[in-house]
């Protein structure tokens, strides 16, 4: 009796059919820490004015200091107000100098904002200020809460229909909906695309690495998991390079997209889990599966082997029993979704607090990149022990 080590180790535990499945699996890791960007561009409380051109069409010439001076309240502390503004009167610049404005109104065409790091982000675009900057919070969980719940359907929809299946799905709408939240018109369509590429993200992460996990011999096995997140800690470093020289979330968010059009090209090749298949008595489905990774290891696999397969769940004495240690995979499985989420949401929380560290976002930004590559070699260890 053996399990599906066995077949493994005769067609080769990790040969270039495995490098090449996780390779592939894993370069959109590189992609998904890009979706961070949004986060990155927020800047939340900038620096701002309500917009009162309409003063203008009175008097054209207006200096902006004469303008705020006539349009805009002050606070108590002498500061031209941000969310207030002189209702609009239809009065010649004579009587508007002469009478003066007394009776305010909150903004009512929109904010002019000043000292910005960015030439654009999710505040400016949606006018997250004053009344709406609670929404800024909510987009903040909104990512989070999609990954955690792909994390969790996705892992569930695997084990039913089949990896490969569950992470086509996954990296499908994780591709089309990058595309849509650059091109949201309104922050409520944005919330909605926000979630869903958490939601294909984090059911994508996930599965990639059991689909590549269950394809590498158990000896090689901790690879799976720290390819996967190597390419998050390279695409983590690179994003600091891409937030310095773009500063535009929007234009961001169309970058990301262009590498995931290709992922949707190439993901419909991935092969399916063997082992997936065994456990749902495909027979001859895994077979071909198997000689084809025999062929590109270059390790031949016997047919006597093959024939020996066994799929049920009771003992065969003349043959090869193929074991699902249905524990083990399901402990191998939470662990994953846990430590991955753990980590991203640690990582995340920092992210809320860049501006109050006092250092250039973009070097700390490189700085989490370093540490994601140290965190990976120590999970790489770590994973060889309990393997």
């Amino acid at each position: 009796m053996a399990d599906f080590g066995e077949i493994l180790r005769s067609i080769g535990e990790f040969g270039l059919f495995q490098k090449i499945t996780l390779f592939a699996l894993s370069f959109p890791n590189i992609i998904l820490p890009f979706h961070f960007a949004s986060v990155l561009f927020i800047q939340p409380d900038p620096d701002r004015r309500c917009n009162t051109d309409w003063i203008l069409n009175a008097a054209p010439n207006l200096t902006i200091e004469e303008q705020l001076n006539l349009t805009v309240p002050r606070e108590d502390d002498g500061t031209f107000s941000r969310c207030r503004m002189f209702v609009p009167v239809d009065w010649d610049i004579g009587a508007i100098r002469e009478y003066g404005l007394n009776e305010t109104t909150r903004c009512q065409s929109g904010w002019v904002y000043g000292n910005m790091l960015y030439e654009a982000t999710i505040v400016t675009d949606f006018d997250l200020v004053c009344g709406r900057a609670s929404l800024v919070e909510v987009i903040q969980a909104m990512f989070m809460a999609g990954v955690l719940v792909g994390s969790l359907v996705f892992g569930h929809f695997a084990e039913s229909f089949g990896r490969k299946r569950a992470t086509q799905i996954s990296a499908v709408l994780l591709s089309v909906f990058t595309m849509t939240t650059a091109l949201c018109p309104n922050v409520y369509l944005y919330l909605v695309s926000l979630f869903l590429v958490g939601f294909g993200g984090g059911g994508y992460q996930v599965n990639s690495i059991i689909l590549s996990t269950e394809w590498i011999g158990m000896s090689k096995r901790s690879w799976g998991a720290c390819v996967s997140q190597l390419f998050s800690a390279i695409g983590h470093c690179v994003l600091a390079g891409m937030i310095y020289g773009i500063r535009n979330w929007r234009l961001a968010q169309l970058i990301t997209a262009v590498p995931l059009a290709v992922l949707m090209i190439y993901i419909w090749f991935i092969p399916e889990s063997a082992r997936w298949l065994l456990s749902r008595g495909r027979k001859e489905e895994a077979k071909q599966l198997i000689v084809k990774a025999a062929a590109i290891n270059k390790h031949p696999v016997s047919e006597s082997l093959l024939d020996k397969i066994e799929v049920n769940n009771t003992v065969n004495n003349g043959g090869i029993k193929i074991i699902f240690r249905s524990s083990l995979l399901t402990r191998y499985f939470f662990i994953i979704i846990l430590s991955w989420f753990s980590v991203n949401l640690s990582i995340y929380r920092l992210y809320l607090d860049m501006e109050n560290y006092g250092l250039s976002i973009f070097l700390i930004q490189l700085l989490f990149g370093v540490f994601f590559n140290t965190l990976c070699f120590t999970l790489h260890v770590a994973a060889g022990d309990f393997w």
